[in-house]
C-alpha cells in the first residue's frame, strides 16, 4: 500500500528517509508494519509460544512482500506483550511500550485522535494522546482482571457456543441487552449460565456482556477524559458488540481509520523506529562518573547483627517494633536491642500469615505474622514486642503476636496530633512505655542516658538528610535503592554504630563530581516499602534507568524528619518530637501530610510522583485521591502502583513504568534513548 492511503495526510511530510520496521506481539496475535519510502506492508500472525519465533515469522513475511533483505532494515522498534523477548543483534533495535506506540500510530491514523481505547487479549486501556505530538499525556490501564478483555469475550463466546466474531455480531442485533451485573469475569461466567438457563436469547445476552464489559473501559476513560476524537484499536477493536457499546456508553462515535486498527501499536512503533533512526541513542541514566555506592559491608553488618540476635548471643533484652512512632531513644536508653518488624514476605510466608488474620490484610502484614508463624529465627528471638499504632490492622497484627507468639504491648497514638490534649496523652503512652522497659531490662531509665540517646539518634537523622540531600543533584550520586538500603540499617544497628557509618558513606558521596547531565526524577510516595521489597525499585533504576530522589514513606526518608529538643525535659521532648515528625496518613487533618508530600517532590525537583501501595492498605489506598489532586495542582505528572510481594504482576508494572518515564521524557523533551 501507499502510506498516503493509511496516513494521515497532514502528518505525510514527517515520514521521509528510513526503512524501519515496528512489531507488535500481543498475547493472541503478532503485528508488524514495514516503512519505505511511500510504502507500507503489513503482517499479522497468531502469537505463538515462542515471542522471537513470532517476530521473526512477522518479519520474514515483511521481507517477502517487500522485497527487501535483513541488512537493509535502519532500525526495528518491539513493542506488545512479548517486546522483551525481542532480539535483533544486526539491526539497531529498541523496546517501547504498547501506551506509546498506540498513541503514536493512533495520531498518524487521524491527527484529530484525542482518546484512545485499547482493548487487547490480556488486558485493557484509557490513552490520552497531544494531538500535536502523538505523545501520551495520560494513560490508565486495567490491573490484572480479564474482565473487559479479549480473553473475557472468548469465554463467553465458548460459553454461548460462538466464535468470537459472531459474539459480537449477535449482540448488536440484540432486542434488550441482559443485565449483567458483576465486574468480575468469574461471577460474569456464572451470570451468563444462569441466563442461559432461564431461557434468555443468545443476542441479548452476547449485548449484556459487551455492555457490562465496555462500562469497565469506560471507568477506566473516565479518568484521563472522553471528549470527542475517540478510536479503538487493539485485538478487540473489529469486534462490532464492543464498538457500538463503546459508541453507546461514551457518548461519542469511534473515528474510522483507513487501516484495520489491530495495525496501531506496529504503526506507532514504526514511526518510533523512523525516529530512531534520525539520531543516533544518547544514555544519559548513568550515575556520576560511573560511580557506584558499594553497600556490601552495610548489609554484612546488619546480617551479622541479626544472626547474633537470632542465636542469643546478645545479652541484653531484644525487642521488636512495629511504627515509626515508637521511641528508639527510650528502648537504648534502658539497654534493649531492637529491630523493627518489617520484613516482606515471598508467598508462602504471605499464605501462612493469611492463616491468622484475614485475606484482606495488606501483604506486608500477613508477612509478619507468617514470620512468628513459620518460626523466623530473628523474630522468635524476640522477648517483647511493640507498637504505636495509628492503622488499625497494625493494631490487629500486634494484638494477634501477642495472643499466638511474644508478649506484646500496644500503644495508641493520638490521630488529631495538633490538640493539645493529643500531646499530653502522647507523653502519658510513652511513660508507660517507659516503666514497662524499665521491668522487662531490670534498667533504670535515667534522664542523662535519655538525653545521650537524644543526642545520637539525632545525629543519625542529621546524617541521613545530609546524604539524602546529596540526590538533589541533576545526577544523583546514589540510588533511591541505595538510600532504603541505608535506612534499612537504621532499623537494625544502635545508633552509636550508624554514626560513623553514615559518616563515612556521607564523605565518599560528597566527594563524587558533580554532574550535570539529568536523569528522570522520580518521587515515591505512599504506603511502606518493607525490607526485601525491592522490585519497584529494581525496575525502576536497573531496567529503566530513571532514579527515585526522595520517598515520603514511613521507611524512607520520613524517618529523618523527626528532630528531639535536647534541652528541655527529655520525655515531654520525645512526645513533641515524635508527633511532630511527618504525619501518618491515618493522623489529621490529612492536608498536613498531603502538603509536605507536595513540597518535598518540588524540592527534589520531581519529574514525575510514583503513589505506591499495598492492595487493601486502609492508610494509603484510601486517601489517594487527596494526594492525587494536590500533586496535579503542582503540575507534577502522578502514577498510582497498587501492589503485591507476588511476582506475578511483573509484567504490568514494567509496562506502566515504562509508559510513564516516556510521557515524562516527552514533557522533558529528552531525546529518545535517554532517561
Amino acid at each position: 500500500m501507499r502510506i498516503q492511503e493509511v496516513v494521515d495526510e497532514r502528518l505525510l511530510d514527517s515520514l521521509s528517509g528510513g526503512t524501519v520496521i515496528g512489531i507488535d506481539i500481543g498475547s493472541r496475535t503478532g503485528k508488524a508494519v514495514l516503512l519505505k519510502g511511500e510504502e507500507i506492508y503489513t503482517s499479522s500472525v497468531y502469537t505463538g509460544i515462542n515471542m522471537q519465533d513470532t517476530a521473526d515469522e512477522l518479519l520474514e513475511d515483511l521481507l517477502d512482500k517487500s522485497g527487501l533483505t535483513r541488512s537493509e532494515i535502519d532500525y526495528i522498534v518491539g513493542t506488545g506483550y512479548g517486546r522483551i523477548a525481542l532480539r535483533y543483534p544486526h539491526i539497531p533495535t529498541r523496546i517501547v511500550t504498547e501506551i506509546s506506540c498506540h498513541a503514536m500510530g493512533a495520531h498518524y491514523l487521524n491527527a484529530d485522535v484525542r482518546t484512545i481505547v485499547d482493548i487487547g487479549g490480556q488486558d485493557s486501556k484509557a490513552i490520552r494522546v497531544d494531538p500535536l505530538t502523538g505523545g501520551v499525556t495520560e494513560f490508565v490501564m486495567n490491573d490484572k482482571c480479564a474482565a473487559g478483555t479479549g480473553r473475557f469475550l472468548e469465554k463467553v463466546a465458548e460459553i454461548l457456543e460462538l466464535n468470537i466474531d459472531e459474539l459480537g455480531q449477535e449482540a448488536v442485533l440484540a432486542d434488550e441487552p441482559s443485565e449483567i451485573s458483576s465486574q468480575c469475569v468469574v461471577f460474569a461466567e456464572s451470570e451468563v449460565i444462569s441466563l442461559r438457563a432461564k431461557g434468555e436469547t443468545r443476542r441479548n445476552i452476547a449485548a449484556g456482556i459487551h455492555f457490562a464489559s465496555a462500562k469497565r473501559v469506560r471507568n477506566l476513560l473516565k479518568r484521563v477524559g472522553i471528549e470527542p476524537g475517540l478510536i479503538f484499536s487493539g485485538g478487540v477493536s473489529n469486534n462490532v458488540g464492543m464498538r457500538k457499546a463503546l459508541e453507546d456508553l461514551s457518548g461519542h462515535p469511534l473515528i474510522e481509520a483507513k487501516i484495520d486498527t489491530i495495525f496501531a501499536g506496529a504503526l506507532g512503533a514504526a514511526i518510533h523506529a523512523l525516529n530512531d533512526s534520525r539520531a543516533a541513542l544518547t544514555d544519559s541514566g548513568a550515575l556520576s562518573d560511573g560511580f557506584r555506592l558499594d553497600l556490601s559491608g552495610v548489609e554484612n553488618r546488619i546480617a551479622e547483627r541479626q544472626e547474633q540476635l537470632s542465636a542469643q548471643e546478645d545479652d541484653h533484652k531484644k525487642v521488636g517494633y512495629l511504627c515509626s512512632y515508637t521511641p528508639l531513644e527510650m528502648i537504648s536508653a534502658a539497654g534493649v536491642s531492637h529491630i523493627r518488624l518489617f520484613k516482606a514476605g515471598d508467598s508462602e510466608t504471605v499464605a501462612s500469615g493469611e492463616q491468622i488474620t484475614q485475606s484482606v490484610f495488606c501483604d506486608f502484614t500477613k508477612s509478619i505474622l507468617g514470620a512468628f508463624k513459620e518460626k523466623d529465627p530473628l523474630y522468635t528471638s524476640l522477648d517483647k514486642v511493640y507498637t504505636f499504632y495509628t492503622c488499625d490492622c497494625i493494631k490487629t497484627v500486634g494484638e494477634a503476636i501477642g495472643e499466638f507468639f511474644t508478649p506484646t504491648d500496644i500503644y495508641t497514638l493520638p490521630r488529631i496530633k495538633a490538640k493539645p490534649s493529643s500531646r499530653d496523652f502522647y507523653g502519658s503512652q510513652i511513660q508507660s512505655f517507659k516503666a514497662d522497659l524499665e521491668q522487662l531490662s531490670g534498667n533504670v531509665i535515667t534522664e542523662g542516658e535519655l538525653r545521650l540517646q537524644i543526642r545520637q539518634y539525632n545525629e543519625v537523622r542529621r546524617l541521613l538528610t545530609q546524604i539524602s540531600e546529596l540526590r538533589k543533584r541533576p545526577n544523583p550520586p546514589l540510588t533511591g535503592k541505595d538510600y532504603l538500603d541505608l535506612i534499612k540499617a537504621f532499623y537494625y544497628l544502635p545508633a552509636e554504630e550508624l554514626i560513623p557509618l553514615y559518616r563515612g558513606i556521607y564523605d565518599k558521596l560528597s566527594a563524587v563530581p558533580v554532574r550535570e547531565e539529568r536523569t528522570i526524577r522520580l518521587f515515591m510516595a505512599g504506603g511502606i516499602i518493607a525490607d526485601g521489597d525491592r522490585k519497584l525499585l529494581e525496575l525502576i533504576e536497573d531496567e529503566l534507568g530513571a532514579r527515585i530522589v526522595a520517598e515520603d514513606h514511613c521507611t524512607g526518608l520520613k524517618i529523618a524528619s523527626a528532630q528531639i529538643d535536647e534541652t528541655g525535659d527529655p520525655y515531654k521532648a520525645l512526645a513533641e518530637g515524635y508527633i511532630d515528625q511527618t504525619p501518618c496518613a491515618r493522623m489529621k487533618p490529612l492536608e498536613e501530610r498531603v502538603n509536605i508530600s507536595g513540597a518535598l517532590a518540588t524540592e527534589y525537583q520531581a519529574d514525575g510522583i510514583l503513589y505506591a501501595y499495598l492492595k487493601f492498605c486502609p492508610c494509603y489506598g484510601q486517601v489517594k485521591n487527596e494526594f492525587f489532586r494536590h500533586y496535579q495542582q503542582l503540575g507534577i505528572p502522578v502514577l498510582e502502583l497498587p501492589i503485591d510481594y507476588s511476582k506475578s504482576d511483573q509484567g504490568q508494572l514494567k509496562t506502566r513504568l515504562e509508559a510513564f518515564i516516556e510521557v515524562l521524557k516527552e514533557r522533558k523533551g529528552l531525546a529518545a534513548g535517554a532517561v
